[in-house]
């Protein structure tokens, strides 16, 4: 009996050992599926990554690159030339900024200014108005202060007033416009300026050398355009602003000439009805 159960045992083992190793044989190739899988869906992930990672470095590249092109130029055209160019495009460009702010502050909302004045007006009379026309912030609103303060002196006075502080509103409004178009006319010259120079350092090379080619005379000629594009570039740039300013004040006076009517018309009707 012993012998049988020994014998039974190792067919037992033999029996069950062969069906581990053809499991692990029948799962090897699913492992090997599986990993397949996981490796083709992780592919175009990595590739993903590898080109987020690769167009901010090939961006800062080009960066770098235009970067170090303008400094070349820049000083291939003579950098204290150059530099002198460019001081106008910063002192024009901190002119425009300027007044692009300060205009975009004095823009008022009009009608509903005179709606709050005419209120007032029926309200409390000339000193609630005036009190709305002070805490309002603008040329407009300016306007209708000094125009107010003079009704005790008629409807004439009031009229001259307006018309006259317009003007004053007005020159505020156009302040520093003239440095502006001085820095748009001074950048071409300078450019052009730096054209003769570079001109007249070809011709001494000329000179020098008793010979034309155009080894000699590249380094002058390129002074020369360079300069002049910077100076063109500045021009532009600027011009550009002003005009854009020149659109902002156009509006701030159309409504200011618009509003000043409206408030005289206000106020005639309101002195009609105080003498009623």
């Amino acid at each position: 009996m012993k012998k049988v159960f020994a014998t039974l045992t190792v067919l037992a083992m033999l029996t069950f050992g062969s069906a581990a190793v053809m499991a692990q044989e029948a799962a090897a190739p699913a492992e090997e599926a599986a990993v397949e899988q996981v490796e083709e869906a992780a592919a175009p992930a990595e590739a993903v990554v590898e080109e987020a990672v690769e167009a901010p470095a090939e961006e800062a590249g080009g960066l770098v690159a235009l970067h170090k092109t303008l400094k070349t130029k820049f000083i291939e055209g003579g950098a204290g030339f150059m530099a002198l160019t460019l001081v106008t495009l910063v002192f024009g460009l901190a002119l425009c900024i300027e007044r692009i702010i300060y205009l975009s502050l004095s823009k008022t909302n009009t009608k509903k200014l005179l709606a709050d004045v005419e209120a007032a007006l029926k309200q409390g009379g000339i000193e609630k108005a005036l009190e709305v026309c002070r805490n309002t912030r603008g040329p407009v609103a300016s306007i209708f202060y000094q125009g107010l303060s003079r009704y005790n002196e008629g409807i004439d006075v009031v009229e001259k007033t307006v018309a006259s502080y317009g003007g004053v509103q007005l020159g505020l409004l156009e302040k520093n416009l003239s440095w502006i178009t001085l820095f748009i006319a001074i950048a071409p010259s300078l450019g052009f300026l730096g054209t003769i120079i570079g001109m007249i350092e070809a011709f001494d090379k000329i000179q020098q050398v008793g010979d034309i080619s155009a080894t000699v005379v590249a380094g002058g000629i390129k002074v020369a355009l360079l300069t002049t594009l910077l100076g063109l570039i500045i021009a532009v740039v600027l011009q550009l602003f002003y005009n854009y300013i020149l659109s902002l004040v156009e509006g701030l006076v159309n409504e200011m000439e618009d509003s000043s009517i409206s408030l005289l018309d206000i106020v005639v009707e309101y002195d009609a009805a105080q003498k009623k």
